[in-house]
C-alpha cells in the first residue's frame, strides 16, 4: 500500500502519527507486533532509513520496544497509551484554535456551529 503524504511535514513525522493514531484507535494494541523495518517500508512506499527513523522515534516516546532478534513492539504500558491519547487531543485542540484564530473567528462561534452540527 503507496501512501499519500503531505509536504508540509517530514514523511517520518507523518508515519509516526499514522502509528499514533492506529495505537489511539485500537487498531494497533498493547504488545501487538509492528512489521519489520524492511516489510513496512515496502507496504508505505518509503526509504528503510525513514522507517528506521520512524521506529526510533516511536521508542524515544515510549510507545515501542525493540526485543532484539524478535522485532518491534507496542508497548505494554497501558498508562503510556492513555497518556499519548491525552497528549494528541492537546495537539488538535491547539492546531484548531490557532487555526480558527488566524482566520478571525472566535472561539464562542466556532462552539456554537460544533454544537449545532453535533445535534444533526
Amino acid at each position: 500500500m503507496m501512501t499519500d503524504f503531505t509536504r508540509d511535514k517530514p514523511i517520518y513525522s507523518q508515519l509516526v502519527d499514522r502509528i499514533c493514531g492506529e495505537i489511539i484507535k485500537g487498531h494497533l494494541r498493547l504488545g501487538d507486533k509492528l512489521p519489520s523495518v524492511r516489510e513496512y517500508a515496502v507496504e508505505s512506499g518509503v526509504n528503510v532509513n525513514t522507517v528506521q527513523r520512524v521506529y526510533k522515534e516511536l521508542e524515544l516516546m515510549q510507545l515501542t520496544e525493540t526485543k532484539r532478534g524478535q522485532g518491534t513492539f507496542i508497548t505494554m504500558d497501558e498508562a503510556r497509551i492513555h497518556q499519548l491519547r491525552d497528549e494528541m487531543k492537546a495537539q488538535l485542540a491547539d492546531h484548531f484554535l490557532s487555526s480558527i484564530e488566524a482566520l478571525g473567528f472566535s472561539q464562542e462561534e466556532m462552539l456554537q456551529v460544533l454544537q449545532q452540527r453535533g445535534k444533526a
